[in-house]
């Protein structure tokens, strides 16, 4: 779907931080986004069998695993996927044999105590080395939301997603080199304000929003379902940016003491702009970044062009890790109860499909929560500390 930037860029500032275990605060948030040292992978094989987790309670939980499973296995079946591995010392056969033997022992109707002895049998686990070179993860959530729209602008519907401008000049991979002028020249793609003030991409609108801020929020989740005036549901995804790295506007706002810290929320947020509209366009200009749309048949995809599935996709940096394998996560993530939204401890197999834009370190995951409102408050309380594993056939 897109090269999407993290829904906890919109919201973080200093927070309490909190991994498995009990909550605590940090006064100094780790450098989650440090880079990789020259030459240094992004994954470490685990030697020690008493480091490698217990997957039992995951392998009582494999629901929608396998459709995962099979549409990575179908990213790597196409050729251009031979073209980014090797990876952290992982080929792209190892990662084609590992999900048809992962898939093989779901077939097998194992589950719990008997899959779990069945996976460490057959794999060998590789952890992240995380912001610290120790495995410590941030993991965030992002989601698809759904919002009221229409494919013809009115009075109701002013506010335009758009489609890739054809000047615009990037390689197969998505890196952007900039705007194509008369003369053959690159420059350069004006930022944000620019492409708004000179409203440069009339002609090439998508799809129209009725809230500034919902186009904003478009921007960065990279993806959206639109219900039209008719009823029907026009999912857009990202296609391209502009070619800036993303700025969020949250700590700005906080600076300025226009929400607190307690307020930092999507919620909260959305309930300030509602009060002051007219500070909207000022917030989201700080963000130089400016994401194209294209329409997409059926569920949200990810990087990879492959659908992304509920809790068992997730983005990270493509130029460290593997693309489309098979991971596993230790954290703590929200959960509906109730009525109320929860934190508990929680592990689980995802696939890694998609790329966080924001993302370019070991030290960050960001996990597909789903679709619409509830997908997400979770989403945006999704802000925890953990391990993030890859696993591969024993050689």
């Amino acid at each position: 779907m897109r090269n999407k930037v993290l829904l906890y860029l919109l919201l973080s500032v200093a927070v309490v931080i909190t991994g498995c275990k009990a909550p605590m605060k940090k006064a100094v948030a780790p450098p989650y986004d440090k880079p990789l040292l020259p030459g240094q992978s992004a994954l470490r094989k685990i030697t020690n069998p008493a480091e490698i987790p217990d997957f039992t309670l995951a392998c009582f939980d494999v629901d929608g695993l396998k459709v995962a499973v099979e549409r990575s296995l179908n990213y790597l079946s196409k050729p251009s996927s031979k073209g980014f591995f090797p990876v952290s010392g992982i080929d792209h056969q190892m990662a084609v044999d590992s999900l048809k033997e992962f898939s093989a022992l779901l077939d097998s109707g194992m589950n719990g105590t008997d899959l779990n002895a069945a996976i460490r049998d057959k794999f060998d686990v590789y952890t992240s080395v995380g912001c610290d070179d120790e495995g410590t993860v941030l993991f965030t959530g992002y989601f698809t939301p759904i919002f009221e729209g229409s494919l013809e602008p009115s009075d109701d519907f002013k506010y335009p997603l758009y489609k890739q401008p054809d000047n615009l000049v990037k390689d197969a991979n998505g890196v952007v080199f900039g705007r194509k002028m008369a003369d053959g020249s690159i420059i350069p793609y004006p930022s944000r304000a620019v492409i708004e003030d000179a409203m440069m991409l009339r002609g090439k609108e998508l799809v129209w929003l009725k809230d500034p801020l919902e186009a904003y929020i478009a921007h960065i989740q990279g993806s959206a379902k639109i219900r039209l005036p008719d009823g029907n549901l026009f999912t857009v995804g990202y296609v391209a940016h502009n070619g800036y790295e993303y700025r969020s506007m949250s700590q700005a706002m906080v600076n300025d003491g226009k929400i607190s810290g307690s307020q930092l929320s999507l919620t909260g947020i959305i309930d300030y702009f509602k009060k002051h509209p007219d500070e909207i366009s000022y917030y989201t200009r700080l963000n130089p970044r400016y994401i194209f749309f294209g329409e997409q048949k059926g569920e949200p995809r990810g990087s990879l062009n492959e659908p992304v599935t509920p809790m068992r996709s997730i983005a990270t940096d493509k130029s460290i890790f593997p693309r489309g394998c098979l991971t596993f996560v230790s954290t703590t993530l929200p959960r509906k109860e109730a009525g109320d939204v929860v934190m508990r401890p929680f592990t689980g197999f995802m696939l890694d499909q998609d790329t966080g834009g924001a993302i370019r370190a070991p030290g960050r995951c960001d996990v597909y929560i789903g679709v619409g409102d509830t997908a997400g408050k979770l989403a945006g309380q999704t802000y925890q500390e953990g391990r993030l594993y890859y696993l591969f056939l024993k050689q």
